[in-house]
């Protein structure tokens, strides 16, 4: 609590600083006001939008909510529990912006959201393909996408099964593993172009260089908190992105 009150008090004297310095004599919200809009804050996330149709990267990883740091838990013996939250998102492969993004606890697995991260993209958009790992190849996600008419890049399990082909989503599995059998997995990752998920892992990362933990204690003020990240990280990628160019 004490670190988030901080980080919301200085963010109030930046605010004023910047204010006075272009001679404005607005009022600036007090930290205590600030953290009650939090809870209900609406952020909209900017987005540019690609040339053609969405190729969706999906990707889930953890960020700590509440208790000491991995170094304290070590020296000291953890003695107040750590809780984490888990961040889902979905990338546009071709300008790397968040088009969707859930938070939920860290008891939620990854294949129930997805449906949910397909809702947040206009159903006017067309959806060329969603690529995920292995953790989503279920008979709800293979539905999902299929019914947004788009191609499924999700590696089948190594155990996996082919079902009756009674939806779009069961004949897109069957397929999936007929080429996995026949190609071998390596191959047909290579030729779908699954490997092109490892952008959304870097986009990860990009969201923790903004801070490995949350200052916000209360759900709901965690969510707007990320979604505020992750409007700032979209405005950082539409100034411009690294371009890799092969040589020789």
């Amino acid at each position: 609590l004490v670190r988030a009150t901080m980080a919301t008090r200085q963010t109030t004297g930046f605010v004023q600083s910047l204010l006075r310095l272009v001679g404005l004599d607005w009022r600036v919200p007090d930290f205590s006001t600030l953290c009650r809009r939090q809870k209900t804050l609406n952020v909209a996330i900017p987005y540019r939008g690609g040339t053609g149709p969405l190729n969706l990267l999906i990707d889930s990883t953890g960020i700590k909510a509440e208790g000491e740091g991995e170094w304290n838990a070590r020296k000291h013996g953890g003695a107040k529990r750590r809780i984490w939250r888990k961040v889902h998102i979905g990338i546009d492969e071709e300008t790397l912006e968040v088009r969707a993004v859930e938070v939920t606890g860290s008891n939620i697995g990854d294949a129930p959201i997805l449906p949910d991260l397909l809702d947040q993209i206009p159903s006017d958009e067309e959806i060329g393909s969603v690529t995920a790992d292995g953790a989503y190849d279920t008979r709800k996600c293979h539905e999902a996408i299929a019914a947004r008419c788009a191609a499924a890049i999700i590696p089948p399990r190594k155990n996996a099964k082919p079902w009756k082909p009674t939806s779009p989503g069961a004949i897109a599995l069957n397929e999936a593993l007929r080429a996995s059998k026949y190609l071998g997995r390596a191959i047909c990752r290579r030729w779908s172009g699954y490997h092109r998920r490892s952008r959304v892992e870097s986009k990860m990362n990009c969201i923790k260089l903004l801070g490995q933990s949350l200052m916000a204690r209360d759900f709901d003020r965690q969510v707007a908190e990320l979604q505020v990240r992750i409007a700032v990280l979209n405005g950082y990628t539409a100034l411009g992105v690294p371009i890799t160019v092969d040589v020789g």
